[in-house]
Formats: C-alpha cells, structure tokens, sequence
C-alpha cells in the first residue's frame, strides 16, 4: 500500500474523499494536509496522518508531503489567484518524490476562448503539473449539482425564480460524490497516468429544463428567468457577495465571488461546459447520477423553505 498525500483535507471533497479512503481501509496510508489541524482532530483518532500546510506558505509544504507516493491537490478556493498557490503545492510534491499527482481541474478549458475565470488557474495548474516530472492526472471536474440544487436551491424555492446569465446554454452537472468517488478509484488503482478524465453527470441540461424539473418534484412554481451578465453583476451586489475572491468568506450560502459566477454563466451561454462523458462509470463501475435525483433525494428540504 502507498501512501497518499491529499491538500485540503478539511474541505467538503477532502473529507468525503478521506471518509471513502477510510471506509476502503486506507486510512493507516493517508497524509491529510490543512491549514487548521485541530478540525481533524477526529482523523488522527480514526488512524490517519494530519499534518500543518498552506498553500500561502511554501515553506510548510515541504515536511508535510513526505513519505506520500501519490497525491490529490484539491483545487483551492481563491479563484483567479491560485495558480501560485498550486504551484507550491506542486514543486514541494516533486522535491518530496511524489511519484503520481492527481488535480481535481475543469471542464472545457482546452479552448482559450472559454471566458470563464476559472479557466486561468486549471490550465496553468495543469501545465505546471505536467512539466514537473511526475506521472498526473487530471480530474477534470463539471459543475457540482450539489452548489446549485442544496446550496442555491433553497433561494431559488423561496423567491421562485432560478435567475440567470447561462441562456439556454447546457452543461451536465455532476454530484461532488461521484467527483470524489472517481478520485478514490485513481488514487488507490492503476493505469491512470496520463489520462484526462472528464468528470460530469449522465445528460446536458440547460438551466430552464433543470428549474422545470425543480418545480415538477417540488410541485412549487419554479420560473426561469434568463439574464444579462451586467444584470447578473447587480444581482450578486446586491446580495454582499464580492466581485474577488474572499478566503472563506459566504454569502446567503454562496462561497464564491461575482467575476467567477457571471463568467462561468457567460461559459455555460456560449457553449464551452457542454461536455459530457461516460468516466465516471469507467473509473467507479456505475453510472453517474443525474440532477434529478438529487432533486428527488432532497425533496423535502427544498419543499421547506
């Protein structure tokens, strides 16, 4: 068994991917690194590694990634800003002998004239990675159905409108789950190097079918309101959200900022994030869930706001 090094441990994805590892019975083998160790105080009980790291600070990266053959760097959360973040994480991987670096990266960025700023940080990130001298690969995520359906639903049931700047644009959004599920068949399997995954849900979608599913389940009205990007802007200003990224900082549940959201909706308009791929199945053995069912699974918590 080799050891895995996985960054952000404390996140949502390094934790449902560490309480995967574990279940698996890896959990002697893993090296979980976080800013704050004292929110993993309940890994070490459960036989993991916790050890001190920030991506700000170089320095701890070093000593954190010892002794790990493998490892996952979980994209951080400053969008627009991480590309010298992962490269600390990267060059500390390479000088560590980390032989096999996973990155859990995005849809659609080959194309330059994708306009979502996202798009910076993943292909920077993924060309650092490949120059590094390890074996890579790369994850690439599609849009979480969990940050639209749990974490947006609930403001889009109670005001009854799903505002936005996508169009009619389509895109196959995926459960974070079955993103860290592809991730723990990558890090504990063999035959990965090399290889581009894209990580999305069974069926492109646009945002106005995805409503009328919404109101069809909930049996609530669900009204899709398409935008313009300037209006979009107002919108999240409105709100208090910030145009930059703010480390850890969220908003009516929205941990992100305005740029990233009103670029990625233009992304979704244009036609760049509709990708749609059978990996999930390919690396986990089922299917990839569908938006649907999770509107189903969480029926009641929409129906009760």
């Amino acid at each position: 068994m080799s050891a895995i090094v996985i960054t952000g441990a404390s996140g949502n994805y390094g934790r449902g991917l560490t309480d995967r590892l574990i279940a698996a019975g890896r959990a002697e083998d893993l090296i979980l690194i976080t800013r704050s160790p004292d929110k993993l105080a309940d890994r070490v009980e459960q036989g993991c590694t916790v050890r001190y790291g920030d991506f700000d600070k170089p320095e701890t990266l070093a000593a954190a990634v010892q002794g790990a053959e493998r490892m996952l760097l979980i994209s951080g959360t400053r969008v627009g800003a991480r590309v010298v973040q992962h490269k600390a994480a990267i060059d500390a991987a390479a000088a560590a002998g980390v032989r096999h670096i996973a990155y859990t990266s995005f849809i659609g960025i080959d194309d330059p004239a994708n306009p979502a700023e996202v798009r910076h940080d993943h292909i920077e990130t993924e060309r650092l990675i490949r120059a590094s001298g390890m074996a890579w690969t790369m994850l690439r995520d599609a849009h979480y159905a969990d940050a639209m359906i749990l974490m947006a639903g609930p403001g889009v049931m109670q005001s009854g409108q799903w505002v936005s700047n996508a169009g009619e644009g389509l895109e196959a959004m995926v459960w974070r789950d079955d993103c860290i599920a592809s991730a723990a068949a990558v890090l504990t399997g063999e035959g990965h190097e090399g290889q581009v995954y894209n990580i999305t849900g069974p069926e492109l979608q646009t945002f106005r079918e995805v409503a009328a599913i919404m109101a069809e389940v909930t049996e609530r009205p669900v009204a899709y309101v398409s935008t313009t990007d300037e209006q979009q802007y107002a919108m999240f200003d409105a709100m208090g959200i910030p145009r930059r990224p703010v480390d850890d900082q969220s908003v009516a549940g929205i941990p992100w900022n305005s740029d990233d959201m009103v670029s990625f909706g233009r992304a979704i308009r244009e036609g760049f994030l509709a990708v749609c791929s059978d990996d999930v199945e390919r690396l986990t053995g089922r299917r990839a869930r569908s938006v649907r069912q999770m509107i189903e699974d969480n029926v009641e918590m929409l129906r009760s706001v």
